[in-house]
């Protein structure tokens, strides 16, 4: 797979079909809308492809209403080598892009990347303030000679299946099975480890602490399930994301328990794949009343599953 960061300026030797969109947390309909394409590009002998973003459009147009992201960079283009695609063009989005009119934007893709056809969702919009949309790429479609294939969306129980709406599921619901389902994959922050308080260890159940990127969504506030990977090797988790009430604590942190672990990995990375939320975060009465609960929890963690499924 070959990977490009080139605004549009690289000239490309392969007709190519390629799919748009910000793709962010690759879900369900993004994915059927990357398969059309890839057997688009083998049925007409070319080159599939995905121009996409870097960053969120919104963090460079208006950052204060920005989204905070499902998935890293990184995991997106594991995610999407997978998927058998033979192009990624991953592009800055930074203020001369921003003013990229929509007839430029499509020129520029029919000059530089020889697209034959391009794939893209039935509300998607580009160019400067967003004014292009499925309309003016049928016009210019007939006009620059290129086929055209819009994408129904995908629904869940009625619902429009959109980075939105995981979104909100992660936060506000912090149902991870519907998230996950939607995703086809667990959804996953990651991060350095770094010293907490370390009343864990007092408790019998010593946790680490994720150092997490702030750009990223969180769960909802509670204690989940989860699967952690560490070089290379995964095992079972508590984790809790919040503010610890028990111990009155002000900082909103990620603590996990790792079964049937006990080293040292302070500044090591981890991954956390969040599985199930298990219950609310709570405040109890005391550390014993505390470690009690900690112990059923784990119970029920060690009686879960220890895998992660990947479905493209």
């Amino acid at each position: 797979m070959i990977i490009l960061e080139d605004s549009l300026t690289r000239d490309l030797h392969d007709r190519t079909y390629i799919a748009l969109g910000s793709f962010d947390g690759l879900h369900i309909g993004h994915m059927s809308l990357i398969s059309k394409t890839v057997k688009l590009a083998e049925k007409n002998n070319a080159k599939s492809m995905v121009f996409t973003f870097r960053d969120h459009p919104l963090a460079t147009i208006n950052p204060e209403i920005s989204p905070k992201l499902i998935m890293d960079n990184n995991s997106k283009l594991e995610v999407l080598e997978k998927s058998g695609l033979d192009i990624i063009s991953m592009v800055n989005f930074d203020r001369g892009f921003m003013q990229m009119s929509p007839e430029d934007f499509v020129i520029n893709l029919v000059k530089h990347y020889k697209a034959k056809g391009l794939i893209v969702g039935f509300n998607y919009r580009f160019g400067y303030k967003n004014l292009g949309d499925v309309e003016l790429l049928k016009k210019m479609s007939n006009a620059y000679d290129f086929s055209l294939n819009i994408i129904e969306p995908v629904k869940y129980k009625g619902q429009i299946v959109s980075s939105s709406f995981i979104r909100n599921i992660i936060v506000d619901e912090g149902d991870m099975k519907k998230a996950n389902k939607l995703l086809a994959r667990p959804f996953m922050i990651q991060g350095n480890v770094v010293k907490g308080k370390q009343l864990g260890r007092t408790l019998g159940f010593p946790t680490v602490n994720l150092d997490y990127n702030k750009r990223y969504v969180l769960p909802k506030g509670g204690v989940y399930y989860t699967v952690v990977e560490h070089k290379g090797r995964i095992f079972k988790g508590i984790t809790n994301v919040g503010y610890n009430p028990t111990t009155h604590d002000n900082k909103l942190n990620i603590e996990t328990h790792i079964s049937d672990f006990n080293e040292d990995i302070y500044d090591e990375h981890v991954k956390v794949y969040f599985i199930e939320r298990i219950r609310e975060e709570k405040k109890f009465n005391s550390l014993d009343e505390l470690a009690e609960q900690l112990k059923r929890d784990k119970i029920y963690a060690m009686k879960q599953k220890l895998e992660i499924n990947f479905k493209i």
